[in-house]
């Protein structure tokens, strides 16, 4: 990348490098605000949007080898900047703190994940300036003028298995919810780190006891040959005689973890909040009180960016294959979707589900055969019905299905009192929004939240710039206007 640079400041300051990543073609027309405050992704821990300096900021791993059955370490995260300054008008600038100095691969895999975020590949340039011209075509003819105000890039997450977890939390939830377990899911990361994590031992012990046993008819790749399975049948009987042996131990742990994890949860949480509801935090150390917030936070909290501390990142699939589900499912508030994410994240580590090669398979284009190739393994995946896998994929590239779901339907009620003529119900809107967004093929769904979006952005204000404290009111039963009717449950699966 161009100009990488280390920042030579005191010991007791921050340490943090910066470079660049060339927008290239894009650089003309890409806004940074737009590409970031374009989904609701975005308003999700650990991401943080700082609309002051217009910073976007949150934890990356320096290697996405969590998700690599060959390594057994975790990676480190560093907490990461992003910026679109005036004098860099072809670049952003990326700053990377905690650090002196980057490897080349360490580069390599950051810049990676700015990309895929923030879609700044040649594939994603290609569909935002056809779907820009579509808009425009479409707005002198109707006068849509929010059509063209849409850049055509939706955000989305630094890896396919956190846009995965996330489409599961959106499911048959309200959105307060959804950012809840997100949030919690990022203090569960922390406290992970902070921990001894002795309690956590004992109980990946029994979880790998008990999950050896459960059917993995979801896997996308045959399951392991008859020898090596007989190998494994073999070492988890060995692990099931000691089991009874660890059974006392770890009730004990439990037992005696139990004060330490309301510690650890309020630890985690108290950081979290100190840099407003949904952004991310370092973890405070049990004998010191630094706290850290990026550059573009000093001037909110008068603090520095601290040094060598725990951060709470998005869990990675190897922090989650070995939890016990009953512990995730109350650690985090995640009720039935606690099994379906360990599921997910097991199947992950044990190269059942190779994100990389399914994302390489559509790096060049979303085609129709290859969306049905992957509809269909997805649909595979406990848990993953017809709204999620539409939103997965739509993460992945694929614009011509909109998720739909009551929330939909509400979008549409309240669309079509300004727009559209529809009365449309939980079994009309599929074909209501093919019939309304049909014609920006193959980009209904950038045509459908272009839409949306604005009409969120004339109840609510420019979503960019709502304190975090609002994200929770986004949702389409807010609407309408003050005094309507209660929030209903809102039906996803």
């Amino acid at each position: 990348m161009e100009n990488t640079k280390t920042d030579g400041k005191e010991e007791e300051e921050e340490e943090s490098v910066v470079f660049e990543i060339p927008l290239g073609d894009a650089a003309e027309t890409f806004n940074l605000e737009k590409a970031v405050c374009s989904h609701g992704l975005f308003m999700m821990s650990p991401n943080h949007w700082d609309p002051l300096s217009l910073t976007f900021s949150r934890p990356l791993r320096l290697s996405l080898s969590d998700s690599d059955p060959q390594v057994s370490t975790p990676t480190t995260s560093l907490f990461v900047s992003i910026s679109h300054p005036p004098h860099l008008p072809r670049s952003l600038s990326v700053r990377v703190y905690g650090t002196r100095c980057l490897s080349p691969k360490h580069q390599e895999s950051l810049v990676a994940q700015v990309v895929r975020m923030l879609r700044l590949s040649e594939t994603d340039e290609r569909n935002a300036r056809e779907f820009r011209k579509i808009a425009e075509a479409a707005a002198a003819e109707e006068n849509n003028s929010w059509l063209t105000g849409f850049g055509g890039r939706v955000f989305r997450s630094p890896t396919l298995f956190e846009d995965m977890v996330k489409c599961i939390l959106l499911c048959n939830c309200q959105w307060p919810r959804t950012l809840s377990m997100a949030r919690a899911l990022c203090e569960l990361q922390c406290e992970l780190q902070c921990k001894s994590s002795g309690v956590f031992v004992a109980q990946a012990v029994n979880a790998t006891v008990k999950n050896k046993c459960n059917d993995t008819a979801h896997n996308f790749i045959p399951n392991t040959s008859a020898g090596k399975e007989s190998k494994r049948n073999i070492r988890a009987s060995k692990v099931t005689k000691n089991l009874a042996s660890k059974i006392v131990e770890t009730e004990t742990l439990l037992e005696a973890d139990a004060n330490l994890k309301t510690d650890s949860a309020h630890i985690g949480r108290e950081t979290l909040e100190s840099v407003e509801n949904d952004s991310c935090a370092r973890c405070s150390s049990r004998h010191g009180s630094d706290s850290w917030a990026p550059d573009s936070l000093q001037s909110q909290h008068g603090i520095q960016p601290g040094v060598n501390k725990m951060i709470c990142n998005f869990p990675s699939p190897r922090e989650l294959a070995n939890l016990d589900e009953s512990f995730l499912a109350k650690r985090c508030n995640l009720g039935y979707r606690a099994i379906r994410i360990i599921k997910l994240a097991q199947s992950i580590v044990e190269g059942r589900i190779p994100l990389r090669e399914v994302e390489e398979d559509c790096a060049n284009g979303a085609s129709s055969s290859c969306y049905n190739k992957l509809a269909d393994q997805f649909r595979q995946i406990d848990g993953f019905g017809p709204f999620t896998c539409a939103n997965v994929l739509m993460c992945m590239g694929f614009y011509h299905i909109i998720p739909t779901d009551s929330e939909t339907v509400r979008h549409l009620k309240q669309l079509s009192i300004q727009v559209h003529a529809k009365k449309s119900t939980i079994q009309t809107v599929q074909r209501d929004v093919e019939e309304i967004y049909g014609k920006y093929a193959p980009f209904q769904f950038l045509a459908y939240w272009a839409e949306l979006w604005h009409f969120y952005e004339k109840r609510f204000g420019k979503l960019s710039e709502i304190p975090t404290s609002d994200y929770k009111l986004i949702t389409a039963s807010n609407m309408r206007s003050k005094g309507g009717q209660k929030n209903k449950r809102t039906k996803r699966c």
